[in-house]
């Protein structure tokens, strides 16, 4: 059985579906699959470069947009594409975007199964790009994505339940198999840190974009009425960056917070380190497929207060009861999560421990099983057709 992973770039630190595709790659490797990586060039000269390799695509006018969010797009090579698609058994693509779709045409033509990931809202792309982030063009681009990707798919990885609820409500036709992306767990379980006195730090993990809305924690701070006893720690780097130092120097000037935010950007044992070091860990993106830096966090003991709605955040199913979870955009009602917490530190250490131990069922092995045998499935049909 051989896998081919289709990912634009598989190499840049802090982008989700890269860390993604990075763990399950070598998560399935373990097991004793073949597996290969189709993807743009990793731009450090001495890094490891995809199995395929193809060029990176510069955008005119929006390719400064797209460095400050943490993506990057490959350019059509189609003699490596289809260099690529002949050696697999099966393709896997990690985006609905433009070698995946040249991609799934030669692979239909060469009779290969076609499976993918739903790792993004068409909000994702449009939300950062002006006069672009509409209803009607997030309908087309969904559209669009439905009739000339997923719908090519016999199979589609949802990483959460609100995910697949969002394929269905959408009248997407592949069979689908709700896998989290899964994290790395350690062997031995995390004993999570009790909270021993001095700031409250509270951390919020990932990129600073629009629609991640990292300003509604700074915005929940004016009615918190610990906020004078609260770190803040914001780990993470995007277009936001500059907006959120704006603001954060707003507050302690307005005696509002007594401690600067800070504003870094950490190594995946700096962010393990933060986290075990941390009170609690904020979500407030108004719309996540996943959010596995949350998980991270909850992993290492951090307990959780997340942004929930009926349709977008998958995020919220990481939280274990209502205490952990705040409508989004509801700063007054987020500020009183935090304060509730803080309020009630024997129960916050309690808590963190339970969290730390809850983490261990969303480990990438569990996930890698799903999805082997989501592939064995489709390998024991593809070869029935071929004998009929």
């Amino acid at each position: 059985m051989k896998i081919l992973y289709i990912c634009n770039n598989i190499s840049i630190p802090g982008n989700g579906i890269c860390t993604s595709a990075q763990n399950f790659c070598a998560a399935l490797r373990e097991a004793g699959v073949d597996v290969r990586v189709l993807a743009g060039e990793n731009k450090d000269p001495g890094g490891i470069q995809p199995d395929f390799r193809l060029k990176r695509f510069h955008f005119p006018i929006f390719q400064p947009i797209i460095d400050a969010n943490g993506f990057s797009y490959a350019s059509l090579d189609k003699k490596v594409i289809r260099e690529a698609v002949e050696w697999a058994d099966i393709i896997h693509c990690e985006e609905p975007l433009f070698v995946q779709r040249s991609a799934i045409k030669m692979a239909e033509k060469m009779g290969k199964s076609i499976v993918g990931t739903f790792h993004m809202y068409t909000q994702n792309l449009l939300s950062e790009i002006p006069l672009a982030n509409s209803a009607l063009m997030n309908k087309i681009l969904l559209w669009a994505w439905k009739t000339r990707h997923y719908n090519h798919m016999s199979d589609i990885q949802c990483p959460t339940e609100v995910v697949k609820a969002h394929l269905e409500r959408n009248g997407f036709k592949a069979r689908l198999h709700v896998i989290s992306n899964g994290i790395n767990i350690p062997r031995e379980p995390v004993v999570a840190k009790p909270y021993e006195g001095g700031p409250f730090r509270i951390i919020l993990v990932g990129r600073f974009a629009t629609i991640k809305r990292p300003g509604i924690l700074l915005e929940a701070m004016k009615y918190s009425s610990h906020a004078r006893e609260i770190q803040l720690t914001f780990a993470g780097t995007g277009v936001l960056e500059k907006k959120l130092r704006q603001h954060s120097d707003k507050l302690v000037k307005e005696g509002v917070l007594q401690y600067i935010p800070e504003i870094v950007f950490l190594d995946k044992a700096g962010l393990k380190e933060l986290a075990r070091n941390s009170y609690l860990v904020v979500h407030v993106a108004s719309m996540e497929v996943e959010g596995l830096g949350c998980a991270e966090a909850i992993r290492e003991g951090t307990v959780p207060v997340i942004a929930q709605d009926n349709k977008y955040i998958g995020t919220a199913g990481f939280a274990l009861d209502d205490r952990s979870l705040f409508p989004y955009n509801d700063t007054r009602e987020l500020a009183r999560r935090i304060d509730w917490w803080i309020e009630h530190p024997q129960e916050r250490n309690r808590m963190a421990q339970v969290y730390a131990d809850t983490a261990r069922n969303w480990s990438i092995e569990n996930s890698t099983h799903k999805l082997i045998e989501m592939y064995e499935k489709i390998t024991i049909s593809q070869n029935t057709r071929r004998i009929l």
